[in-house]
């Protein structure tokens, strides 16, 4: 029998689609006995690689998520080999991911392919959605679809969040850890009507979902003075609905924040803080914000799958972040339209085509110590694109697309994309992709990281070029049958070559950072990496990884490695689950490789030239009962610590203060504790 999909469905999951293998058939026969009953159970891998799409995608689900303490997306990635995750500068707490060796600014984040980490959400972006939030993760790394844009340089990275028909009623989710940092999650999905057979009656479900968190303790354990980890509360809220009759699909969603967070040197905890008689070095970041999408899908006709969507997004960002005695206060609007109509005209091959815009307006004021500038700005984006697929064959997969668009501020750029799988064996899957990327740079946002410091910001005189870069790459995977088992053995390769990127200098003046244009220089990250992962025994998987990369610009006229970019990282991660799921134990370690520091000053230096690699070890027990769990880990086992994190922290508002020559982890090892409980849907 085959099945028809609106627009509206294909859109969650655009090019990011995880295909579900055919589901085993199990047959009993009885001649000479009765069989009272049979118990017949499953595991589902928590981290599933696509073996039919195009793109080289991981799709990380919820199993996954609850192996570590997964507060948030930033600390979502622990158990993965793809994506590190680390803070970027040594004050604010603030983390930024690495894809292919790149940051985070060169991967696409969305959320339910929708626009949703960008601009000036980067900063803290990452920590605004929580872990009992996401319904699932899926990493795509290369280039991706033309649909959802031309920002994707490195891969793109789609958060679900959780769906109304597939949530429980009512789920709690409570976390404390050794630094008193509490967290409280509720959520709840809820059907509101159900449809009739005449088809009178829609289909509508809702959800909410609500977040607290508290950092009250002033925590220090290296002495310096400056706090390891900032201390504040956060408030988070979704409210989504979800919407069906006959050929229409709608979803609308909408979430607002406030997030408040203190750093630097402070006196006293969160709740006892006071006016200090002598200045010293505080900073104080504040942020809200709201965002939502609504999605609108309709089926012309099933036979041809023919199908149109329109999609509309919007955001408004606003804060207020002082450092020391540096301003940074800004406001970011974002307005989106995607509709799209989808075809297929034969079996196997389907076209999508359409139009987008995108609206960007930034009110932006940066206070430093040479003076105020004020980096308001809007940019309007509009564009067209197609798409073709083909699937007619089991083992060959192939995808192309082209987009034109306009920019306000840069005129018009092309984005040619393609991704081919071929499957010789069943065994063996073997994929190539290529295609452009594009994104307007925000520097302040971009390398916020800096703003802790007292080094003076020099800005390029004729503006910032748009960012432009080509990715290419390579990946094989193997499915190894060994006994009744399988080992999945995966190997890749990608190159990204950039034709155009901001620069920031922290090499030529270690008093300064000096942004400039790429000025026909070089600028190119080349990531390998080798995957092995397998169920050794029922209940017990073990996935061991390596990756080397090799990132380099050209800084003074000189092409050298980029600063503070690790030039490899190994994981072994393993995990085991008693037979029936009552114990689980789930251990990771991490090896991270070294790399180079921004030259500090010869006359005077101040930090090492180069740093080491270092390892660490993460833990957690989990005890499951029939409608809760309560789970026990650790963090930073080694207890693996930067040495002086913060340059000169005795004299912040002297010219050798810099927080930003960031590595590694700041505080120690850490343990959490906490607790799940759910109310399970009713059977109908």
């Amino acid at each position: 029998m085959k099945h028809y999909y609106p627009l509206s469905i294909i859109l969650l999951s655009v090019c990011l689609t995880i295909q579900a293998q055919e589901q085993d058939t199990l047959v009993l026969s009885a001649q000479d006995f009765n069989l009272q009953e049979v118990s017949v159970s499953a595991r589902r891998a928590s981290t599933v690689k696509s073996r039919s799409s195009a793109f080289d995608t991981q799709k990380i689900n919820s199993t996954e998520l609850c192996k570590a303490a997964c507060c948030n997306l930033s600390e979502s990635f622990e158990t993965n080999a793809s994506v590190d995750v680390a803070y970027s500068d040594a004050a604010t707490g603030a983390k930024q991911i690495r894809l292919l060796g790149l940051q985070g600014t060169y991967v696409q984040l969305l959320t339910e392919n929708t626009p949703g980490i960008r601009g000036l959400a980067q900063q803290f972006g990452l920590e605004y959605i929580p872990g009992s939030w996401m319904e699932s993760i899926q990493v795509s790394k290369g280039t991706a679809s033309v649909l959802n844009g031309y920002e994707a340089t490195t891969g793109q990275i789609n958060i679900e969040y959780l769906k109304p028909k597939t949530a429980d009623p009512l789920a709690i989710n409570l976390m404390v850890n050794s630094e008193l940092h509490s967290e409280i999650n509720l959520t709840g999905g809820w059907q509101v009507t159900q449809p009739d057979e005449d088809g009178n009656k829609a289909d509508v479900s809702t959800a909410l979902l609500a977040h607290g968190q508290l950092l009250p303790m002033n925590m220090d354990m290296n002495k310096d003075g400056f706090l390891d980890m900032p201390m504040g509360y956060n408030a988070n809220i979704l409210n989504r609905w979800d919407i069906s009759k006959g050929a229409y699909t709608g979803r609308i969603l909408v979430r607002g924040l406030y997030d408040r967070r203190f750093a630097g040197q402070q006196n006293g905890n969160l709740f006892t803080r006071t006016q200090p008689a002598e200045p010293l070095y505080q900073i104080d970041l504040g942020t809200w914000r709201v965002d939502g999408f609504m999605k609108n899908g309709y089926v012309i006709d099933h036979e041809k799958e023919m199908s149109i969507g329109v999609i509309t997004a919007f955001s408004h960002h606003n804060q207020h972040n002082t450092y020391g005695n540096r301003l940074w206060q800004a406001a970011q609007t974002n307005a989106y339209l995607n509709a799209l109509f989808a075809i297929e005209p034969a079996e196997g091959h389907k076209v999508t085509t359409g139009l987008s815009v995108n609206y960007d307006r930034y009110a932006e004021v940066l206070n430093l110590e040479s003076g105020m500038q004020d980096l308001t700005r809007q940019e309007v984006t509009p564009g067209v694109f197609a798409e073709y697929s083909y699937h007619a064959l089991e083992n060959l997969s192939l995808l192309a697309g082209v987009r034109l668009d306009y920019s306000s501020r840069y005129g018009v750029f092309c984005t040619p994309r393609m991704n081919i799988r071929y499957s010789p064996w069943e065994w063996w899957n073997i994929r190539a992709s290529v295609g452009m990327g594009y994104r307007s740079p925000n520097i302040v946002a971009d390398n916020a990281f800096a703003l802790p410091s007292s080094r003076q910001w020099v800005l390029p005189e004729e503006g910032v070029n748009q960012e432009k870069a080509i990715n290419t790459g390579v990946s094989t995977t193997f499915y190894i049958p060994i006994k009744s088992k399988e080992l999945q053995l995966s190997l890749e390769y990608y190159y990204t070559n950039f034709f155009d990127c901001v620069i920031a200098d922290l090499d030529s003046d270690p008093y300064k950072v000096i942004f400039s244009n790429l000025n026909g220089g070089r600028s190119f990250a080349q990531s390998a990496q080798a995957e092995a992962s397998m169920e050794i025994l029922r209940g017990w998987t073990l996935t061991a990884a390596f990756r080397y990369t090799d990132v380099r610009q050209t800084i003074g006229g000189v092409l050298r490695e980029k600063p503070l970019t690790p030039r490899f990282k190994g994981l072994i991660t393993t995990s085991y689950a008693t037979p029936l799921k009552h114990w689980q134990f789930d251990v990771t370690a991490q090896f991270n490789g070294g790399g180079r520091m921004p030259d500090p000053d010869p006359l005077n230096p101040l930090w090492e030239s180069n740093y080491q690699w270092y390892p660490q070890l993460m833990a957690q027990i989990t005890k499951y009962w029939r409608t809760c769990s309560l789970y026990l880990g650790a963090e930073n086992m080694t207890n693996f610590m930067q040495k002086n994190p913060v340059v000169a922290a005795d004299q912040p508002f002297g010219t050798d203060f810099d927080a930003s020559m960031v590595y590694g982890p700041i505080n120690g090892w850490k343990i959490y504790l906490g607790f799940r409980w759910n109310l399970a849907k009713k059977e109908e």
